[in-house]
């Protein structure tokens, strides 16, 4: 089969709400193989994740509470891009108000789609190092505790269930595969 195989045409597509982060629509489809159904679609204006490396080879995570699992959850440095910002300067921005570091060295890695089944949603991979403390400035509805985890220590919270964002998890594959050797920065 040819990718076009695959491809739905969208018929109608009608919001159905229209929140400060969220635009949900349901829309009906016609399938490739001429049946019609629907679809919901939330749409985000999509995020950056944060890997960032500290001297000591340590990564910054930070531990908030989220309000929809209702549960404090550990994580990566990550926030959702603004109107008209580029991703780098989301990241930027993201780091510094989260965690208080700026960085000397950025690369951006790669994207991860978290809710494909649902949601428009992208994650930018952001590699930040030369690190250097500045102080924190965080958003006025954040209460953030930032920690430092090697990537086994990580890896092993995974495994036990204490990390299970999926963009930290992601990110933590790439940070493994990066500090091996095994996948090169990017220039």
């Amino acid at each position: 089969m040819n990718e076009s195989d695959f491809i739905e045409e969208t018929l109608t597509s009608e919001q159905v709400f229209d929140g400060r982060l969220l635009k949900v629509f349901a829309d009906k489809v016609r399938l490739p193989d001429g049946r019609e159904t629907s679809r919901e679609i939330i749409r985000h204006p999509g995020a950056v994740v944060v890997i960032a490396v500290l001297d000591n080879g340590k990564l910054l995570f930070e531990r908030q509470f989220r309000y929809p699992l209702r549960r404090v959850l550990l994580e990566m440095p990550a926030g959702k891009v603004d109107p008209g910002e580029h991703i780098l300067d989301t990241a930027r921005r993201e780091l510094r108000e989260e965690t208080g570091y700026k960085a000397a060295l950025w690369r951006h890695l790669g994207v991860m789609h978290p809710c494909v089944g649902y949601a428009d949603e992208r994650i930018e991979i952001f590699w930040a190092q030369g690190l250097s403390y500045v102080g924190a400035e965080p958003d006025h509805d954040e209460i953030l505790d930032v920690a430092e985890l090697a990537v086994a220590d990580a890896l092993l919270a995974v495994r036990d269930g204490e990390i299970t964002d999926a963009k930290t998890i992601t990110a933590l594959l790439w940070a493994e595969k990066t500090l091996s050797g095994a996948w090169p920065l990017p220039l």
